[in-house]
């Protein structure tokens, strides 16, 4: 990727002369922009391109090409990428079309291609793309008739069309770009490749991409989840939403519609997801200039009231909140402000207002302890001063940590005001409601890296589901070729993962229903028990609050008689009766498949009426306490949970942990296409489950092992938890680190003292922040394996030293590291966890492992010697350790024989 991005040398191959043909304007945009490298066109038919010489072919450049741009028929590519790949050459740009969309003959041309960028290790962008552009070394790589702006922006894009509409739109709008890149069909570069290495990229802080489609998603994700902490991701994605859900069988297969997945996965990964290309470069200009707001608290400060009420009807519109002025606030601002100010926010200074009363009236909002943000409006009136005011903001915002956000309504007027904002590095907009749209998107931002360095609680209990049992079930139901479960078999698997249902059991009798029935104690419920009937309440299927046994006889008839009007074959396994419960709300989990995200989890209000009053949540699995936390407050439903206007509340904890092991549920079983628990009844004495359907995937191969590939998060890798014995005969627990174990993890820095923390982290840390802590806690498990050891002392767990494998995005190279608490050292940990490390290293077909320690650590310099590893000193107090996985275990099988 750095080949192609900073070359050298590029060859255009398939330059042209012809004026209007993409060949023509390739090597115009390359040789006319200053570019400082060395072009080479590529065209046995002429001498010289664009005034520069031409080549036949790579071969006669007698040079090292870096980048090879590719712009001849599809037909005669393939080839074209094999002579790069033999020629050298590092990475390729495939302007050319005519393959995915090609039909069969265009996919083979395009595996062929694959197949030559593997052998060879070159990386391809492309194929049917404009190219990039990289304004900051001057390099025009595609055939755009535009200059990109230089910026901190890097802008990745699957239509080229909208490319070069956003290109004159960016001129136009001042917006510059570290990077401009058109990635086409993406059949080797993709997002996720992109996101890893403009996240690493000094000269780039934001990364802004329009999105048609999403392949290799897992990976996506693993990629965004490293960077977006650091770097906003905003996203565009286009065709969100699909009539494919219309036909789901499920309440939640017709609720958890595409648009709905997009938003969880973007949540879920700190994403910030727009809705226009305006949006899109709003959000992030704005988050280069400011600061993030830390709520959706924002003042108005406005010298015209119609525009403050426009403002605030939108921040209304998009869930934000008008902050409250504080006593304290009205105060100041009444000292300062004219007697007919507005006395409230939006705060109006009036039509007369010069720079100095819109300065006071900034000043009190910065020092307001309500307010997270202020949008600061200014309209052209006779009195005031735009350029004025606008150096007044300015002035103002490099006294406060809070987001300032201006517009300056009009045109001419104010356009020396607006470039003296956008200078002072404030983002300014024509209309408030572009300002408010924006706000609301930074507000969006630290939501979503907030819930990423959350802590969560620990699980309240243990938690050990029977999935053998609940493997059986569905394995029984799939071989049977029956693909809709009952609701008792159902409810048979929830229990299975510790979920609660009610008493149930299967009536095929008139009498055995009565018996059923008092053996539960009245009053009870029937249900018809058919796979074919999902919606049992539409044919008459469930009859409630049955009280004596003349009930349960008529019920139990009334039921079948109503299943036998159904329409097609229907299987009916008898009633069910079950034990009637009344509690105050009722709720509805569920979860379905998405083609492109796996499972995805539903929460929200349940019943019958759960598709009118559509009061739901998306979430992805996993989920740990805090993201169930999180999904509970999303609902409207959740301010009467946790106890409203006197009336008791629930256990939301309880909630938090059915969300937890319902994740579970669906992350172990793929064959589970659709799952819906509903209602799940609950109050202040806990929750049960009444209803409940499950249907499966028939295109899904029986799963015999655990293996969590069809989901886009990795979850908790419990296969490395095991016991082990110190030296001096204590008990160790090893297992992976989770993030609810921040507080061991804080403990352990206290129980190093200063050698052991300067042998690690190459300098004394003292005081250890959350950040850093989540950031040693919250890893993927794709990319990073940190395994703990827990011992017990004075009957507390503690954490006696923590080894850590951090791979690259593509899992060739990984970094080792290992600390011991002094107190533990010379227990043979060490030894132990380099063994560890060693088996999972080559577990997950990592290339080599490296790692850098201080010449002084004689202790670990010992291990690497011991195991294998090549030294070679880097600077005066430090050296580098590599080995080749294959040797490492390739040297303890040679010494076990």
């Amino acid at each position: 990727m750095k080949e192609i991005f900073n070359p050298q040398t590029v060859a255009v191959i398939g330059a042209s002369n012809k004026e209007g043909s993409v060949g023509h304007a390739l090597i115009k945009n390359l040789v006319g922009s200053g570019f400082d490298g060395i072009i080479y066109p590529i065209n046995y038919k002429n001498k010289s391109i664009y005034g520069v010489r031409s080549y036949a072919k790579l071969s006669d450049t007698r040079d090292q090409i870096d980048l090879a741009v590719i712009a001849t028929p599809a037909p005669t590519v393939p080839e074209l990428v094999k002579e790069c790949g033999e020629y050298g050459v590092k990475g390729i740009v495939i302007i050319s079309a005519g393959f995915m969309e090609a039909g069969e003959e265009g996919q083979a041309m395009l595996d062929t291609i694959l197949e030559y960028g593997k052998k060879y290790g070159m990386r391809i962008i492309g194929p049917n793309c404009l190219g990039f552009i990289k304004p900051g070394i001057k390099l025009n790589a595609s055939f755009s008739n535009k200059m990109a702006l230089p910026g901190k922006i890097a802008f990745i894009s699957q239509s080229g069309a909208l490319c070069t509409a956003i290109l004159d739109w960016s001129v136009n709008q001042n917006v510059g770009f570290s990077h401009f890149v058109s990635i086409g069909s993406m059949a080797d570069v993709g997002f996720a490749d992109l996101i890893d290495y403009f996240g690493q990229d000094p000269h780039t802080n934001s990364i802004v991409i329009y999105m048609e489609s999403l392949t290799n998603t897992r990976k996506f994700m693993s990629a965004a989840r490293a960077f977006a902490r650091t770097k906003p991701i905003i996203v565009l994605k286009a065709g969100k939403s699909s009539a494919g859900a219309k036909v789901a069988l499920s309440h939640t297969g017709t609720l958890a519609g595409d648009d709905a997945a997009f938003e969880a996965a973007f949540k879920r990964a700190g994403i910030i997801s727009v809705d226009t290309i305006e949006q899109l470069f709003n959000a992030a200009q704005a988050l280069a200039m400011q600061p993030r707001p830390t709520g959706n608290r924002l003042a108005i400060v406005t010298n015209a009231g119609g525009p403050g009420v426009l403002a605030t009807d939108h921040l209304i519109k998009q869930n934000g909140a008008l902050a409250e002025l504080s006593d304290e606030t009205l105060t100041r601002l009444n000292e300062v402000m004219p007697a007919n100010w507005s006395h409230g926010n939006p705060i109006d200074v009036l039509g007369d207002a010069d720079a100095e009363r819109y300065k006071q009236a900034l000043e009190s909002c910065i020092k307001g302890p309500n307010i997270d943000g202020v949008l600061v409006i200014l309209t052209p009136q006779s009195m005031t001063h735009p350029d004025e005011v606008a150096k007044a903001v300015v002035e103002v915002a490099k006294q406060t940590k809070k987001p300032i956000l201006a517009s300056w309504m009009g045109e001419n007027d104010v356009q020396v005001g607006r470039t003296i904002l956008e200078q002072g590095n404030i983002p300014v907009f024509r209309g408030p409601e572009n300002a408010v749209n924006t706000f609301i998107s930074m507000y969006k931002y630290s939501q979503n890296i907030n819930d990423l360095y959350e802590t969560p609680s620990s699980i309240p209990n243990q938690f050990k589901p029977d999935r053998e049992s609940a493997r059986k079930v569905i394995h029984q139901v799939m071989k049977a070729k029956r693909y809709v479960l009952t609701e008792d078999e159902a409810k048979d698997i929830l229990q299975n993962y510790e979920i609660p249902v009610t008493e149930n059991d299967i009536a095929e009798s008139e009498d055995g229903a009565v018996a059923i029935a008092e053996k539960l104690g009245y009053p009870v419920v029937m249900k018809i028990a058919s796979p074919e009937i999902t919606h049992k309440s539409d044919i008459g299927g469930v009859i409630l609050n049955i009280r004596n046994e003349q009930q349960a006889r008529g019920s139990y008839l009334s039921i079948l008689e109503s299943a036998k009007k159904v329409k097609g074959k229907v299987e009916i396994a008898g009633v069910l009766v079950e034990k009637m419960i009344s509690k105050k709300y009722e709720l509805i989990i569920g979860s379905r498949k998405d083609p492109i995200f796996g499972p995805v989890i539903v929460f929200g209000m349940g019943g019958v009426a759960v598709e009118v009053f559509k009061d739901l949540t998306i979430g992805l699995p996993p989920l740990n306490m805090a993201l169930a936390k999180r999904m509970i407050e999303e609902t409207k439903i959740y301010q009467l949970l946790k106890g409203y206007r006197g009336m008791a509340g629930v256990d939301i904890e309880t909630i938090q942990f059915i969300l937890y092991k319902f994740a579970y549920l669906v992350m172990d079983f793929p064959e589970i296409k659709e799952i819906d628990i509903n209602p799940f009844a609950v109050d202040k004495e806990g929750g049960v489950v009444l209803d409940a359907k499950i249907i499966l995937d028939e295109n899904q191969e029986l799963k015999k092992s655990f293996d969590y590939k069809h989901l886009i998060i990795s979850p908790y890798p419990r296969q490395y938890k095991y016991k082990w014995k110190l030296n001096n005969g204590q008990e160790a627990v090893i297992r992976p680190i989770r993030p609810e174990d921040e507080e061991l993890e804080k403990e352990l820095f206290g129980n190093m003292s200063r050698q052991t923390q300067y042998f690690r982290f190459f300098g004394y840390v003292g005081q250890v922040s959350h950040e850093l802590l989540t950031r040693y806690t919250q890893i993927d498990y794709d990319r990073e394996i940190a395994l703990i050891a827990l011992v017990e002392e004075k009957e507390k767990e503690k954490m006696a030293g923590v080894v850590r494998l951090v791979a690259d995005s593509s899992n060739d190279t990984a970094e080792f590291a290992v600390v011991i608490a002094d107190k533990w050292q010379g227990q043979g940990l060490g030894n132990m966890f380099m063994d560890k490390i060693k088996e999972i290293a080559s577990e997950r077909n990592i290339r080599k492992v490296y790692g850098r320690v201080l010449n002084a650590n004689t202790t670990m310099l010992y291990m690497f010697r011991k195991n294998g590893f090549k030294i070679k000193r880097e600077e005066e107090d430090t050296s580098y350790a590599e080995i080749l996985v294959k040797d490492w275990v390739g040297a303890e099988l040679a010494a076990e024989s």
